[in-house]
């Protein structure tokens, strides 16, 4: 029997999308940079079947860029090879509308490939999906899902710093950190009801949104999907959504992990189960967590890999000003049950959804990265069947020092180091990330700012 290729599988959805949407007239198209920051092309409409078909070019550097969208040269993916094209190829199921478009467009999400066909090395995607791919081989579905804070901050900045946006309703900046405050929601209610609409207009899970312990600072739920690729596909196809809800209404928003001193930081935490390939069963269930011997080999493989992992959880400068235990972001190995103070939380709701939440990540974090960082921690511990430490009752911050990298420098140095992530995740990789990574952290150390002006110009 003759098979149906899986291109024109996807031409018949693509034909399928445009013939539901006649009015669309243009089609991004999407990929995620190693930052986590979308780039790609736009298209005419009558130009996507030879998307489908054939694929579109960019240069292989665009996973060589630094925070700023410079390449590079360090990592060998610029003017080294020439800067050369490779071939992007759509994902299935990406295709969808954006709402918030005055001309009517569609995106489509991406992923880079080798001239031969094969997988490109260095996109985010496939870092993960190498990842995934061992848990497949051990008959292991991944399930997980996203929590993902941000700032709503007004569109006109004081001194280059942020402020809260005026309130819609009232035309107050607000100055609350009460969290969960319904009233707060009330305030920006319909940038928020139209990025919950945009969510499901574009067939992203995500079914809430609450009010965060900062001015302005909420928090979207996606829900759990039993594809760890996927979840990964909705959290940064979320993050352009709410982005884009949010210039609608005349405010912008941000992922920076600490927009603001002396508030709370944003956070992006996973939810993460493993269900058995051929019941569907969620192996972590169980009566008692604690002795569980699939969660704790889970959670042990994450506590030793976790400071390895920190350059891809926080991975810029910034993102390590979020820690504190005011505002409950673990600097230090830990775990417990129910208990938010801990870096790997197990809520114990119920026993059949046993999970493993994972707490360390900024916002700013590239899901896929993270994911995958994560991943590698989970079957390391399981395939060596490593044991815990004891679970933290109450306060950890009391109990436990810091101890995982608190700056970008050390944190690079413990995952160029890692003898583990370096069998999860290729070398390559890992050298074109660090080189990115310190690139930026070297014009940052050479850049003088204004405190040292303020402390030094006159005084010393």
């Amino acid at each position: 029997m003759n098979s149906i290729s899986p291109r024109v599988v996807q031409l018949t959805e693509a034909n399928g999308f445009l013939k539901e949407h006649p009015e669309i007239q243009y089609v991004d198209l999407l990929i995620t940079d190693m930052n986590g920051v979308i780039r790609g092309k736009r298209v005419e409409r009558a130009s996507l079947s030879k998307v489908y078909e054939r694929g579109i070019n960019l240069p292989a550097s665009l996973f060589a860029l630094d925070i700023n969208g410079s390449t590079v040269e360090s990592t060998g993916l610029g003017l080294h090879i020439g800067d050369a094209d490779r071939t992007c190829f759509p994902i299935p199921g990406t295709l969808s509308y954006e709402p918030w478009q005055k001309r009517p467009t569609a995106q489509l999400l991406m992923t880079m490939h080798e001239q031969d066909g094969s997988p490109f090395f260095a996109d985010p995607r496939e870092v993960l999906r190498r990842v995934v791919k061992k848990f497949d081989d051990l008959g292991l579905t991944i399930c997980a899902a996203f929590e993902l804070e941000f700032y709503l901050i007004d569109q006109e900045n004081v001194n280059g710093r942020p402020q809260p946006p005026r309130s819609p309703i009232s035309g107050k900046r607000p100055v609350s950190t009460q969290v969960y405050l319904i009233d707060d929601l009330d305030e920006y209610v319909d940038c928020l009801q139209d990025m919950l609409e945009g969510a499901k207009e574009q067939g992203l899970p995500a079914d809430a949104i609450v009010k965060e312990s900062a001015p302005a600072q909420f928090e979207v739920n996606l829900h759990h999907v039993e594809d760890a690729i996927k979840a990964c596909d909705y959290a940064v196809l979320l993050k352009r959504l709410i982005k884009n809800i949010a210039y609608d209404h005349e405010m912008d928003s941000t992922f920076m992990a600490k927009p603001y001193p002396g508030q709370a930081g944003n956070g992006l935490h996973v939810h993460i189960s493993l269900l058995d390939k051929q019941t569907g069963q969620n192996i972590f269930a169980t009566d008692d967590p604690e002795r569980h011997a699939p969660l704790r080999h889970a959670i042990a493989g994450i506590l030793e890999t976790l400071p390895a992992s920190m350059a891809f959880l926080c991975p810029n400068v910034n993102s390590y000003r979020r820690f504190g235990a005011q505002f409950y972001v673990p600097n230090a190995p830990s775990w417990g049950l129910d208990n938010r103070t801990v870096a790997v939380r197990v809520p114990t709701g119920s026993s059949e959804a046993i999970r493993i939440e994972h707490r360390v990540a900024g916002a700013d974090a590239n899901p896929y990265l993270m994911m995958a960082s994560i991943l590698a921690g989970i079957h390391h511990g399981m395939t060596q069947r490593l044991e815990p430490c004891a679970p933290v009752s109450g306060n950890s911050y009391e109990q436990l020092e810091q101890s995982l990298p608190n700056n970008l420098r050390d944190a690079l140095r413990q995952l160029d180091d890692s003898a583990v992530m370096n069998q999860y995740i290729s070398p390559e990789y890992i050298d074109i990330f660090v080189a990115c990574k310190e690139a930026e952290l070297e014009e940052f150390e050479t850049t003088i700012s204004d405190l040292e002006y303020n402390w030094y110009l006159h005084t010393v």
